[in-house]
């Protein structure tokens, strides 16, 4: 007998707050990635902002889950009047190149256009390349000299108006 395999789960984008179980494996992977590429605990980075920064009126940080399971996410937090901070953008380390960064910065940005905000700002680390990669394709401006040694300037800073 031959099985069939039926169509892809569907992702579902889900609005979450920091202490949903849910959200756990976005801070062990990140955790995990800040460690391994700059050598020490994550905990200063992920800790940086309290939770409710990601969280409506001003934030929000949300999950696409696949069958239930979360396989990418990413928040945002209030950067200044008109400017939302993207944070946290992850994809789950079975689940990558499947272009689910782009679906998060997609409904984070929309997310972020409905409550008023005109522009993103972000930072990403030196030694993210993916990441750099992502937001230059998704429509970001880059806010430091792109001839530069990335490991000369620190966290690579990014704009994009909505």
């Amino acid at each position: 007998m031959t099985s069939v395999a039926g169509p892809p789960p569907r992702l579902t984008v889900v609005r979450v707050t920091v202490d949903d179980p849910r959200v756990e494996p976005l801070l062990r992977e990140l955790a995990h990635e800040y460690s391994t590429r700059y050598g020490r605990s994550a905990d200063t980075e992920l800790n940086r902002y309290p939770a409710a920064e990601f969280a409506p009126p001003h934030g929000e940080l949300l999950l696409l889950l696949e069958g239930g399971e979360p396989v990418a996410g990413g928040a945002y937090r209030r950067y200044d009047g008109r400017t939302a901070e993207l944070k946290r953008i992850w994809t789950h380390s079975g689940h990558r190149r499947r272009g689910l960064a782009r679906r998060v910065v997609a409904e984070l940005e929309r997310s972020a256009a409905e409550r008023g905000y005109r522009r993103i700002y972000l930072t990403t680390g030196p030694r993210q390349p993916e990441a750099r990669g992502l937001y230059l394709a998704t429509g970001y401006t880059p806010l430091f000299d792109m001839s530069a040694d990335p490991e000369t300037i620190g966290p690579l800073p990014f704009e994009k108006a909505l």
